[in-house]
Parts: C-alpha cells; sequence; structure tokens
C-alpha cells in the first residue's frame, strides 16, 4: 500500500538529511481495505510502515489468506479456473475520502506473481487481469479492485495414475471378452478387472474436487 499525507512532512536538510523513517503501523492513519473473498488467513507480523520527507507512506504487509472460489470441473483434469481476489474499503466513499488505485500493470503484477508461485505445484498460473470499479452500497459509492486470477491444472500425474490404467483395463477387458480363452477364464478376469476398476474409482473420488455444482466428465464414466 503506497499513500500521500500531506502534514506529514519535513525537510531533510533540517533533520541530519533523514529522508525516511520507519514507524509502527497504528503511528498514523492507513487505509482499511478489506479481501472480499476472504474465508481464512494468517496475517503478517511486519506490522511497520516507512514513511518517507514527502509524506508518503509504504507499507508491506506480506500474508498468507484462503479465498473462496467457484471451480467448473468439467473437464477435469484437464480444466482451467478463474478465481477473483477483490480489495475494497467500505469505510471510507469513494467519491469524496478514498480512491483505489494499481501502482503496476496486469503485465507487470503477472511477472511478479509468476515469480512466487509455486512453478512445481498442481497448478499453472497462466493469466493475471485487474479491474477498478466503483461498488454502489446502500446508496454510496466505494472503491474496489479486482484482480481476476487464471490457472490451469498439470494434468500429468492424473493420466499417469487414473487414465491410462483405466484405458489399460478396457484394453485388456475387450481383448479377453473377444479372445479364445474358455468361458471360466473370461469369467475369472472380468471379476479381476471389476476389482481393479473398483480400486481406480476409489482413487479417483479421493482426487476429485467436491465444490463443483456439475460432475466431471471422468467421473461420470
Amino acid at each position: 500500500q503506497e499513500w500521500k499525507n500531506p502534514f506529514a512532512t519535513w525537510d531533510p536538510r533540517d533533520f541530519c538529511n533523514i529522508s525516511k523513517v520507519i514507524l509502527p503501523l497504528d503511528t498514523y492513519w492507513s487505509p482499511p481495505v478489506f479481501i472480499l473473498e476472504r474465508v481464512d488467513g494468517q496475517n503478517s507480523d511486519m506490522n511497520y510502515l516507512v514513511l518517507m520527507h514527502n509524506g508518503t507512506f509504504n507499507s508491506t504487509r506480506p500474508f498468507q489468506v484462503t479465498l473462496t472460489c467457484s471451480l467448473k470441473i468439467l473437464k477435469f483434469p484437464f480444466d482451467t479456473q478463474k478465481c477473483n481476489l477483490s480489495v475494497a474499503s467500505f469505510l471510507y466513499p469513494a467519491v469524496t475520502d478514498l480512491v483505489m488505485k494499481t501502482r503496476r500493470t496486469a503485465s507487470e503484477s503477472m511477472k511478479d506473481s509468476q515469480s512466487f508461485f509455486l512453478t512445481d505445484g498442481e497448478w499453472k498460473f497462466t493469466n493475471l487481469s485487474i479491474i477498478e470499479y466503483t461498488e454502489t452500497l446502500d446508496d454510496q459509492g466505494f472503491s474496489v479492485v479486482t484482480f481476476m486470477i487464471s490457472m490451469e491444472r498439470r494434468p500429468t500425474l492424473y493420466i499417469l495414475n487414473l487414465i491410462l490404467p483405466t484405458c489399460a483395463l478396457y484394453l485388456l477387458d475387450m481383448a479377453v471378452l473377444f479372445g479364445p480363452s474358455s468361458l471360466e477364464e473370461k469369467i475369472n478376469f472380468q471379476i479381476a478387472i471389476i476389482l481393479g476398476s473398483s480400486m481406480l474409482a476409489v482413487i479417483l473420488n479421493n482426487s476429485l474436487p467436491t465444490s463443483s455444482n456439475k460432475p466431471p466428465v471422468i467421473g461420470t464414466h
């Protein structure tokens, strides 16, 4: 966060060329902002801000947060998701008191985010866009900045553990069904295939996300 206070200025030449000071966060007023989609999180212990001689405040407080996001997993594990992170302040109207703007462009923010994002995780960070708008609440407008995050699931693990074994079982099932084996051998092999399919179904059930209105295609088949 960065903001200006015209009453907190000084001339560095009058104070041993000191151009900035580090102060506790509660020393001066700071913009109270909220993340609308937040359900849980761990706040940072870095409750300090930097005050420049021209009255510019700078506060950097990294923290981990859990957000709500509506998932669409119809194409699981080849699905892509879009989640929003909305930063707002409903204490000060945007028209008269507080207007929030992003310091970086969407491309710059995406570049910075990719450097911090876990590149070896399940998700691949693909795109980031920013929307600045005014939300109307009780006949008053409040400033909101929404970061729209696009992610793509890495399907390699699911292909190796689920899709390929399932296809192999069905191919074996067809080969035995139309093969020259006796009826007793076919029945025994069919039972083994059913057991293997049941085991894969259990693994699939534990792997599928549950927070979706429509079940994935791989789960219905």
